[in-house]
């Protein structure tokens, strides 16, 4: 199956940027996967510590090298409800270990943050970073050299790509990605909106909005709109990473059950196969990486992965750039409409097609690349499949072959936008990412004035003393990386929409974040160079004239004089609260947004 030409030059492309590091890379996994069986170098006083806590059958099988050891590397917690689905994985995927002749053990937990918990809170100012303590965190898990394979259990916005980018180092064992799966659907996600712009505009008082919120986020499961949580989901399936059609079957339903089950059963046997060909260092590579990019821009997922995908490639030796992203946009149409962008939650996107449908149409179309390796052996066509119950039984069948719902998923040849729903800008401002797939044909283009904040609060403020009810954008320096962590800014959301909706236009720059949900403003976010380096975000001035242009891709000041300008300079070297100060030293060393935001 030939893919298109132009996302061939752009695989292409990678390759040979990427060729030294890659070699790199896959030198140092063939070499320990050349080591043989792990625990063969382990002495009887490593195993008899490692299977200390194991039944007896389970401490023969390790101890004799009989049965595969799977790791299990968990981010369950009771706060974040996504994950608290987590609670009880251990215990049944030991069974299931069991029952397909493995072992399972727990091998360690990674941090689990909750950016929904810290919006607008000093704690988002970690939120980023958490990945890359999530990656290392991983490592350690998995540093016991106990494991044969491994089971990722991870959901939500930092979790998933820190678990990949930890586990990419242990390439050389064949890896999988668990998910729990969405919550079942609560009040829309309309009505959720409303009820948060009745709050901002001083209908409502706390206690209504508390109640909103809860009828919104009401049980264990994924949140059900379509952020970085469910965007992850979709990446993982994408790449081959997790079942077929199994990132959202919600919670503690016999489907999901027999879907765990399954995934025991795959990494079991792959581990006993032995194949190089089958470890998570041959499933990730170029083209898996590219149509990773592809289902991101198709379905208008979040822009955090314009960040995400970059420090994972890199983990897997290489190297995209915001270029890549640029060019593929150009050619990949948006297929999708879920909240933020449309009414309908990811219930109802897989409802109407969902995954299997959207590698359907791409594959198709030849918009995807068929020739990968995923942890069901080679070709993405298998990921067109459905999981389906017959007899108590999981059987795979074919997925649709047209939409259920075209208001929520579409056919390549009767798109949404023939372009896709995340845009590269750049001008004198520097480079930045926007989501437009919820910004409307007459909101792209923005020309008005700059008005200068220093937090979120003093734009509510702002708000509240009639100050802002006229055209203007939104100007957030020192929200990048280097100065404070880069946090997402959806506090200012609400209010902006609000401004919207009342005639003006309105738009957002910041070299911070804004991630999956940023809506219906254009929102110019992951300015590099961010305002810490100098970067021009940090001369503009409040009354310069400002061009956003999302049609052209245009960001730039209108007022010449503001280059000429000294930089703005603010120190963050007596930062502390809720132990930001443990992170000075990955503020020092972090790369920029473009180059994944990293401190690995």
């Amino acid at each position: 199956m030939m893919v298109n030409s132009k996302i061939k030059n752009v695989t292409e492309r990678i390759v040979l940027r990427s060729k030294d590091t890659r070699k790199l890379y896959l030198d140092q996994m063939k070499s320990q996967f050349d080591r043989g069986f792990l625990r063969s170098h382990l002495s009887c006083g490593n195993i008899a510590h490692a299977s200390a806590g194991c039944g007896q059958k389970d401490k023969n099988h390790l101890g004799k090298n009989i049965v595969p050891n799977l790791g299990i590397i968990t981010a369950y917690n009771d706060m974040l409800s996504a994950h608290k689905t987590y609670e009880s994985y251990p215990k049944i995927l030991r069974k299931f270990a069991l029952k397909h002749n493995s072992v399972a053990q727990v091998a360690g937990s990674v941090p689990a943050m909750c950016d929904g918990v810290t919006q607008g809170q000093i704690g988002m100012e970690m939120s980023l970073f958490s990945r890359d303590v999530i990656a290392l965190s991983t490592v350690i898990g998995l540093s016991h050299n106990m494991f044969d394979g491994a089971l990722c259990l991870g959901i939500c916005d930092k979790i998933v790509p820190g678990l990949l980018i930890g586990a990419l180092k242990f390439g050389n064992l064949p890896i999988a990605f668990v998910p729990g799966g969405p919550m079942h659907t609560g009040i829309s996600n309309e009505e959720k909106s409303k009820i948060r712009q009745d709050y901002a505009e001083g209908k409502i008082d706390r206690e209504a909005l508390l109640k909103g919120e809860s009828d919104s986020y009401h049980s264990p499961g994924t949140c059900t709109f379509y952020g970085t949580a469910n965007s992850n989901q979709m990446l993982m399936e994408i790449m081959g990473l997790q079942l077929p059609g199994s990132s959202f079957v919600n919670p503690e339903t016999e489907l999901r059950e027999l879907l765990n089950e399954e995934i025991v059963k795959v990494i079991s046997q792959t581990s006993k196969d032995k194949s190089f060909d089958k470890t998570l260092c041959n499933i990730v590579n170029e083209k898996t990486i590219v149509n990773a990019i592809i289902g991101l821009l198709a379905t208008g997922g979040s822009t955090n992965h314009t960040i995400h995908l970059i420090a994972i490639a890199k983990a897997a030796g290489i190297i995209i750039t915001w270029d890549d992203f640029s060019e593929l946009s150009e050619i990949i149409p948006l297929l999708t409409r879920v909240y933020p962008n449309g009414a309908a939650d990811v219930n109802h996107f897989h409802a109407s097609g969902g995954m299997s449908f959207l590698i359907y149409t791409l594959l198709e179309n030849h918009l995807l690349h068929n020739d990968v390796n995923t942890i069901l052996g080679f070709g993405l066509k298998k990921y067109t499949q459905e999981p389906k119950i017959k007899n108590n039984k999981l059987i795979w069948e074919e997925g649709p072959k047209k939409s259920l719902n075209e208001s929520i998923i579409r056919k390549v040849s009767n798109p949404f936008h023939l372009k896709s729903g995340i845009r590269m800008m750049s001008g004198n401002i520097g480079r930045a990412i926007m989501k437009t797939s919820a910004v409307s044909s007459e909101n792209m283009n923005i020309e008005a004035e700059a008005v200068v904040f220093e937090e979120q609060n003093d734009l509510i403020k702002a708000f509240k003393n009639d100050e802002l009810n006229k055209d203007f954008i939104a100007v957030f320096p020192f929200q990048g990386p280097k100065y404070n962590g880069m946090p997402e800014l959806h506090k200012l959301t609400p209010t902006l929409t609000i401004l919207q909706k009342r005639g003006f236009k309105v738009g957002l720059i910041t070299d911070g974040r804004m991630s999956g949900a940023s809506g219906k403003i254009p929102a110019a976010i992951h300015v590099v160079p961010e305002a810490k380096d100098g970067g021009l975000i940090s001369k503009i001035q409040t009354g310069d004239r400002i061009l956003m242009n999302a049609i052209t891709g245009e960001l730039k000041t209108l007022d010449t004089d503001v280059v000429n300008r000294t930089s703005r300079k603010k120190d963050n070297t007596n930062v502390f609260g809720l132990g930001k100060e443990l992170f000075f030293n990955m503020r020092k060393q972090v790369s920029s947004s473009e180059e994944g935001a990293s401190f690995l």
